[in-house]
């Protein structure tokens, strides 16, 4: 059965629309942090389709937001008044922490993210922007044009001036041998430089944990060094918060708090997780920038009826049963235990991460040469134990991304790194 959907699959989709394992998966259903496929394998899925199903597979409060939304109205556009998305907004303006918040939903990341370069590129009459190299930030023509990632960027013509700044992977680079606060100066002394060499930008954006690069960071406190500088010369920081959003990094609700010293962001992007497997994007502004827009708007499917309704059922959930706080323990555990399991395996570079958002980097022993190969054989072999995780990085998918559901227990976690160390241990 897989073998005949596979057929059609290649057969009518894009040769780079890529799939993951060499023998292909239908997932058919899930239920809380748990998945089947067509042949009735049950997995323990610690990727959440790429960090999407952000709370539970299958979660009765937002099956049955959906469901009682479904029986009313589904869509009717951003031409008329939505009391469901006014409901969120109102919510996501609150918890941004950005004063004087207005909303924009969107379908997707990428959309979020084309939607804050046109507010910034228009606000600021530039087109230049500041990206970090290893960074990701979605797929459409403008949004690749700032990714700093080759193995997602397939062309190099775009509409925008990308520059892009040292300091978002703190392992490697020109820098990676000092210490956090030289580092940060190291990184800070470079993006003056960068600076004086060019007219000025609209923005810098940036994610705070690099989600496709593999979850690579830097140091805490390093973007908020870096608004210091961009502040003085107007330039706008734009927060991509697609993957870092709701609580997942477990100490802060949004990644952007780790560099709070200097407050919030001029604007923060955010999708995935929001709706738990529903599509919502979206960008928090400054009135004073969501609004420099001259020319009509609308979102078609951006904050309609019954994604709403789904984005604040999860929403609920995640802040009454306190899935940040989970994310903080049972993310600490099992980072402690991959840890410990990775340390008898040579060709683990580094295991990093925070909360519920954990990357393993794979070597070849004794370099620090990326061994994409090794990244795949430990997936398939992950499966075949009967867990689901992901791949990264800027250095040829070297990456292995585990992002489970944020409702994970411990039982679970433990669950999960023997499988996982069962399967690092069986490259060696």
């Amino acid at each position: 059965m897989n073998d005949d959907l596979l057929g059609r699959h290649r057969a009518v989709l894009p040769d780079w629309l890529a799939l993951y394992y060499d023998r292909p998966l239908e997932i058919t259903h899930g239920e809380g942090r748990h998945v089947w496929d067509a042949q009735g394998n049950r997995y323990l899925d610690f990727f959440g389709g790429i960090l999407t199903t952000m709370t539970a597979h299958a979660l009765p409060e937002v099956t049955k937001a959906v469901t009682e939304q479904a029986g009313r109205i589904i869509h009717s556009s951003t031409l008329y008044l939505n009391r469901p998305m006014v409901d969120l907004a109102e919510r996501i303006a609150q918890l941004s922490g950005i004063p004087d918040a207005r909303v924009f939903f969107t379908t997707s990341g990428t959309e979020a993210n084309d939607t804050a370069l046109l507010l910034a590129t228009t606000y600021r009459r530039s087109n230049t922007i500041l990206a970090m190299r290893n960074s990701y930030h979605g797929r459409s023509f403008s949004s690749v044009g700032i990714t700093g990632n080759r193995g997602w960027s397939p062309t190099s013509l775009s509409p925008l001036q990308t520059l892009y700044v040292h300091g978002g992977v703190r392992g490697r680079g020109p820098f990676a041998e000092l210490d956090d606060y030289d580092y940060v100066a190291a990184c800070v002394d470079d993006l003056k430089d960068l600076l004086g060499h060019t007219r000025p930008p609209a923005a810098l954006i940036a994610e705070p944990i690099q989600g496709v690069g593999g979850f690579t960071s830097p140091p805490d406190g390093l973007y908020a060094a870096f608004r210091e500088v961009l502040h003085e010369r107007g330039v706008l920081w734009i927060s991509d918060e697609v993957q870092t959003g709701w609580g997942r990094t477990g100490e802060h609700f949004w990644g952007w708090q780790a560099h709070a010293r200097s407050g919030p962001p001029d604007m923060l992007t955010f999708a995935k997780g929001i709706g738990n497997g529903m599509s919502i994007g979206g960008v928090v502004a400054r009135a004073e920038i969501m609004n420099c827009l001259d020319a009509n708007s609308i979102s078609t499917f951006g904050g309609t009826q019954i994604t709403m309704a789904a984005g604040l059922a999860n929403l609920n959930y995640l802040l009454e049963h306190d899935l940040q706080g989970n994310a903080r323990r049972v993310g600490g555990l099992l980072i402690e235990r991959l840890r410990a399991a990775a340390a008898h395996v040579p060709a683990v570079r580094e295991v990093r991460g925070r909360g519920l958002m954990i990357g393993i980097e794979m070597t070849k022993p004794g370099t620090d040469e990326a061994d994409p190969a090794a990244a795949s054989a430990v997936l398939e072999a992950a499966r075949a134990g009967g867990l689901l995780i992901g791949k990264g990085g800027g250095h040829d998918t070297s990456a292995l991304r585990v992002a489970p559901p944020l409702s994970l227990n411990v039982a679970e976690a433990e669950e999960g790194a023997a499988i996982l160390e069962d399967a690092l241990r069986s490259i060696q």
